[in-house]
């Protein structure tokens, strides 16, 4: 049936990011979201130890040692006949372009706060990216279970910070030693919580005026908790699904990620409320106009590639979301920027590290084609090669750096390794007019021990990272006169990046500025386009 009905099925998708601040609970959210939906039997990263207290989507050896996640997985689940498409997001700061590309993928985002911390520095960051894209949030507050700030600030924290109207669907009663569980203002309910889910699950829910709710809450505690469920009716703007949808409303549920509560609500918010896939701003034949996730030509972009996941096979992964048609395995695609053809015999949906081949797939549906080196993150796919998406951004890079290799023997390898991280994204390559040391540009320090892990492990690399004599990366704009006239004069700070586009290397910002002004017609812009 489902050829017929490409649009049914893309009706059928939820693709959602998950975004937070390290620490947050971000990645245990994210297997226990998984095991709710029952995609995995077993959340490794609640009650194993060791080498298993990981989740199934941090598979690089550096994320499982350091607890963090510092590359975008994807993971595809059923729950109550829809398709999840969950993309999990690098959480720390250093990793702020791959979430930025990740975020283009995505229709919807869950931010996770710590509730003792509220908003903190990153998740702020992440959300500006959500706003610029006008991306739907739901909220939710985790770690009720310790101590935490009063709920009521947490909401200001939200309204004043972010600019978002927070209309809570659950409120607390109590936190830290005092957590009891959450108030079901919709529904008139209380969800009982237990300390140890494993021996002791959850207790079922219970109608507020139902005279059982004494076996969990004290008198008092049950008069403050529905205290606080009154007031914050009457502070708070009713939940509103468009004004939610238009980016004005977040939806706010409240729980513990680790003791599993609260994880099936917010669950259950995502299927009734995130969108489905929408209308895509796309170029056709050199005119703007939108493509629809029921139209009949199969087209989508490239966010990521990711390399060498499974380290046995030097494979090369493109993640694409799919944004329009009916795509089956050995359809035809071609590349918009190059005009190639491609077959693609092994589609690929994931499940975090694990992957099964894709028979067919829809609009908000996220495949890995294994390629090599012919698809680029910002590439635009589709059946005629007509289509094309906006471009990924890259980011100027904060730190530069020189990239040498310790065995000059090897110095061709280290080209092609170099090449093949700055496609993925992981970092910027650029190559000086004179001299043969690379410079490597990203956004934080942490990126460079990511590089020098990976160019170890996968390419038996061992490099040396050296400062280098530039503070500032710019892309050079305009007319190719007025262009080679600048780099002509400034030979030394020139530099080409992977696409062969003119970089100029600066000393400082000041050099930048000075620069600028004696050469009006020549742009040095931050950011740049991919593909």
């Amino acid at each position: 049936m489902s050829e017929h009905f490409p649009a049914a099925e893309a009706a059928r998708r939820r693709t959602f990011a998950i975004i937070s601040h390290p620490d947050a609970g971000k990645t245990t959210l994210t297997e226990n979201l998984l095991l709710t939906a029952g995609a995995i039997r077993l959340a490794g990263a609640v009650r194993a130890r060791g080498e298993q207290r990981r989740t199934r989507s941090d598979w690089m050896k550096i994320e499982r040692e350091r607890g963090i996640s510092v590359s975008a997985s994807v993971m595809t689940f059923e729950h109550d006949g829809l398709m999840m498409n969950l993309l999990d997001t690098p959480g720390h700061e250093d990793f702020s372009e791959d979430t930025y590309r990740t975020l283009t993928a995505a229709d919807a985002a869950v931010m996770v706060l710590d509730a003792a911390k509220g908003i903190e520095p990153q998740t702020l960051k992440l959300f500006e990216v959500c706003r610029l894209r006008d991306i739907p949030i739901l909220t939710f507050i985790n770690k009720m279970d310790r101590e935490a700030q009063d709920p009521f600030a947490l909401l200001d924290e939200i309204a004043s910070k972010l600019a978002l109207d927070p209309a809570p669907l659950f409120w607390p009663a109590g936190s830290g030693s005092r957590f009891k569980g959450i108030i079901d203002l919709k529904g008139q309910r209380f969800l009982p919580f237990s300390r140890r889910p494993n021996e002791q699950p959850h207790g079922e829910p219970l109608a507020l005026n139902s005279n059982a709710i004494v076996q969990h809450l004290e008198p008092g505690e049950q008069e403050e908790a529905m205290e606080g469920a009154m007031l914050v009716q009457e502070a708070s703007k009713p939940f509103d699904p468009q004004a939610f949808l238009e980016g004005h409303m977040t939806p706010v549920f409240f729980g513990s990620a680790l003791r599993q509560f609260g994880v099936r609500e917010l669950l259950e918010g995502l299927a009734a409320y995130a969108p489905g896939p929408g209308l895509v701003k796309v170029r056709r034949a050199g005119e703007e106009t939108h493509i629809a996730p029921g139209d009949p030509e199969v087209s989508g972009f490239v966010f990521k590639v990711q390399a060498n996941m499974d380290p046995n096979h030097r494979d090369r992964i493109a993640m694409v979301r799919l944004c329009s048609g009916r795509f089956t395995r050995g359809m035809r695609l071609k590349v918009q920027n190059t005009g190639r053809q491609m077959g693609v015999h092994n589609p690929m949906l994931f499940f975090a590290a694990e992957r099964e081949l894709a028979e067919e797939a829809f609009a908000g549906d996220v495949i890995g084609i294994p390629n090599h080196g012919v698809l680029r993150v910002g590439d635009s796919l589709s059946e005629t090669g007509q289509v094309r998406f906006a471009g990924l951004p890259n980011f100027a890079p904060e730190i530069l750096q020189r990239v040498r290799v310790k065995d000059p023997l090897k110095a061709k390898h280290l080209k092609k390794a170099l090449e093949g991280l700055a496609e993925e994204g992981v970092t910027q390559l650029f190559r000086p007019v004179f001299g043969s040391d690379f410079i490597v540009g990203a956004v934080g320090p942490l990126q460079f021990e990511v590089m020098a892990d990976r160019l170890s492990g996968e390419y038996a690399l061992d490099v040396l990272f050296e400062p280098a004599p530039y503070a500032e990366a710019r892309w050079l704009t305009g007319a190719k006169a007025d262009i080679e006239d600048f780099a002509s004069k400034h030979t030394s700070a020139m530099a080409e990046d992977i696409d062969e586009q003119a970089v100029f290397l600066a000393k400082s910002s000041w050099e930048i500025g000075y620069v600028g002004d004696r050469y009006p017609k020549v742009g040095f812009e931050r950011t740049k386009e991919r593909a």
